[in-house]
């Protein structure tokens, strides 16, 4: 049964957790962001007032729910008002374990102990991340929403050792009451269902360009309108940050082996600062306001 109108927290301001914070808001629920630096939540800030003003010019939402989502959204770096009442929890720091055992631990502490906490990561261990909670481990569970959470309708829960049925069971309804689907990894494995296979596709991507196979936006291209992606592997990789997939690729290598090898090209790209789109280089060139040259 979907859920509607809880206190919902979301710890880190950065591309997901604005667009978590923004998903949440517009369904519904009070949502209260937390991240430790003003600057960061400036910037969500900003992010989510363009991307409502996009969905209205898209016929996607309604001019009049601008004003009520915007209302339903607090911006803090106050952690302990962020998590007191909260009814959901979701974490949405970088992909390093130990942050992230930090900052759930923390935020433990102050939550009332009903609360249930989601850890939106795409390859971290949900048991691992959950050993730093001790009991409230039971609470937690991975909620994998995808770039960017306001248009990609898939949630991928993921179970860790300890999480309970009750935890997957309220994951679910609060996934449902973002009107999202969802799918349920039920062995806590590096890299769950989806990660796991993507990065298969587009370390492959990455070894064509390499070769000199195709150039890569004819690669993007073919993959898009051969299996309909709504975005190419590259140019997705431009879009998240090819340090960030170095840094996936890397954990999957750990636990698969030599199939998951990060290409010499992608180190190369990301020694070099070519990080993508955030970087004004990657695959593509992008101008100063993010566009693709």
């Amino acid at each position: 049964m979907a859920q509607h109108g809880q206190r919902v927290a979301v710890l880190g301001a950065g591309i997901m957790g604005a667009g978590i914070a923004q998903l949440a808001a517009t369904h519904g629920h009070e949502v209260h962001l937390r991240d430790i630096a003003d600057e960061v939540l400036n910037r969500a800030r900003a992010t989510i007032e363009h991307s409502l003003e996009r969905l209205v010019r898209k016929d996607r939402l309604a001019q009049g729910d601008v004003a009520p989502t915007l209302a339903r959204l607090t911006f803090t770096t106050d952690l302990r008002a962020t998590v007191q009442a909260a009814d959901v929890i979701v974490e949405a720091v970088p992909e390093v374990l130990s942050l992230k055992q930090q900052v759930l631990a923390e935020a433990v502490d102050l939550a009332p102990g009903h609360a249930l906490i989601g850890t939106n990561t795409s390859q971290l261990s949900i048991t691992s991340i959950g050993a730093a909670l001790g009991d409230a481990s039971e609470r937690l569970v991975g909620t994998h929403f995808f770039n960017p959470p306001v248009l990609m309708r898939l949630c991928e829960l993921v179970r860790g050792l300890r999480t309970s049925t009750e935890t997957l069971e309220r994951a679910r309804a609060f996934a449902d009451s973002l009107d999202r689907t969802v799918v349920v990894c039920e062995k806590d494995s590096p890299g769950f269902i989806t990660s796991r296979a993507y990065a298969m596709l587009r370390l492959e991507c990455l070894r064509m360009l390499e070769e000199g196979v195709a150039s890569a936006e004819d690669i993007d291209t073919a993959m898009k309108l051969g299996f309909n992606l709504p975005m190419g592997p590259l140019e997705l990789g431009d879009m998240n940050g090819l340090d960030t997939y170095l840094h996936a690729i890397e954990g999957l290598a750990d636990a698969y082996g030599e199939r998951f090898r990060p290409t010499v090209g992608l180190r190369n790209m990301v020694a070099a600062g070519q990080l993508g789109r955030k970087a004004g280089a990657g695959f593509y060139d992008y101008d100063e306001d993010g566009q693709r040259r």
